[in-house]
């Protein structure tokens, strides 16, 4: 008797769909594929023989793959693990020599992985599993500032009150100021951008002198109030100040600013005794981020700044007050969402942390 075709494999709900599209995808691993071919020409009732053909392997393969689906579904279809040849190098002695400074005849800060792959007498790319398993990246560095200020409870809490719960009747302002900022003015005109091509600068500049940025967020509504000056000394921060005053008439303001000592100097301590409407919050030593006016600083860089071109400070200043206009037109509210607790808790403990061995 005439051996019969083997009836059409009987596809699992929703499988068609997840095989079709791993045969369809160029970013699966060719052996998925292949496997996921057979089981959707399988399917189809074509023969063992007829699929073996087409897609280029032995009968016996087609019907190991037909029984592994019809066993487990699409997950018949993965590689299974292999025990393969047993690890000869430790990777915890690669991360521990990783970790300690590479000796000084090498005259380096930290180690690569083809340097510690010659130390160590093992290619480099097992240096790197290793790095990479155990999350170590000696080529990176990152820095940290710790806040020594014996009042950090006090302003932490009280900046963010204010941020998390204004005072009635009041407006809360974020106050900085951004100094050196420069007029650059680049040697050729920029290449605007095209289709195709992004805009283009020459590298080289001519440098027309600096400007610094006085600004004033009110956290509410995102407004902002600013002035370009020569020079960020207590007398031009004072008169920053007056400005503020006058634009904000009749009402209560709370401002929120670092320790610069500009902010502290005897004649800004005289005006602010004179109107006592407007209060001042001291941002803890060495946390000027937690000054909101500092995210809009990197707006106004990125997107009016860093990639303009200016004749002159004239031109400089003109544009950073136009991008105010332009800003105050679309502002929207800054919001905090950090507790007083949780940078608390986090300041302590990066305090108390030590270096793990």
């Amino acid at each position: 008797m005439a051996n019969r075709p083997a009836p059409a494999l009987v596809l699992r709900e929703g499988d068609l769909e997840r095989l079709s599209r791993i045969v369809r995808s160029t970013a699966e691993r060719a052996g998925l594929v292949l496997r996921s071919r057979i089981v959707l020409l399988a399917a189809e009732g074509l023969a063992n023989e007829s699929i073996a053909e087409r897609v280029g392997v032995a009968r016996n393969t087609v019907l190991a793959w037909r029984r592994r689906y019809a066993q487990s579904g699409l997950r018949g279809l993965e590689d299974q693990a292999r025990s393969g040849r047993p690890r000869r190098i430790d990777h915890r002695k690669i991360v521990s020599t990783t970790l300690k400074p590479p000796p000084k005849k090498y005259g380096v800060t930290h180690w690569s992985s083809r340097l510690l792959g010659k130390h160590l007498g093992i290619g480099n790319k097992t240096v790197a599993v290793a790095w990479r398993e155990y999350g170590v990246q000696p080529w990176r560095a990152e820095t940290f500032r710790f806040s020594t200020d014996p009042e950090l409870v006090g302003k932490v809490n009280d900046v963010v009150g204010l941020y998390l719960n204004p005072p009635e009747n009041a407006i809360v302002l974020c106050v900085d100021e951004k100094s050196q900022i420069q007029a650059l003015d680049r040697t050729a005109p920029l290449l605007p951008i095209r289709e195709g091509s992004c805009e283009k600068r020459t590298h080289d500049y001519v440098r027309h002198g600096t400007s610094t940025l006085f600004a004033a967020l009110e956290i509410a509504t995102g407004r902002v109030t600013g002035a370009c000056k020569p020079r960020h000394r207590n007398t031009e921060f004072l008169a920053f100040l007056k400005q503020v005053a006058r634009a904000y008439p009749d009402q209560d303001l709370h401002l929120v600013m670092d320790n610069y000592a500009a902010h502290k100097h005897p004649n800004v301590k005289a005006w602010l005794e004179a109107h006592p409407r407007v209060k001042c919050h001291f941002t803890p030593t060495h946390a000027s981020w937690m000054n909101l006016v500092e995210v809009w600083f990197g707006i106004i860089e990125r997107q009016a700044i860093h990639r303009g071109t200016f004749g002159s400070v004239k031109d400089l200043n003109a544009k950073i007050r136009a991008f105010i206009t332009g800003w105050n037109d679309r502002c929207h509210p800054f919001v905090w969402t950090k507790t007083a607790d949780q940078i608390l808790k986090k300041a302590k403990r990066s305090t108390t942390s030590e270096t793990p061995h």
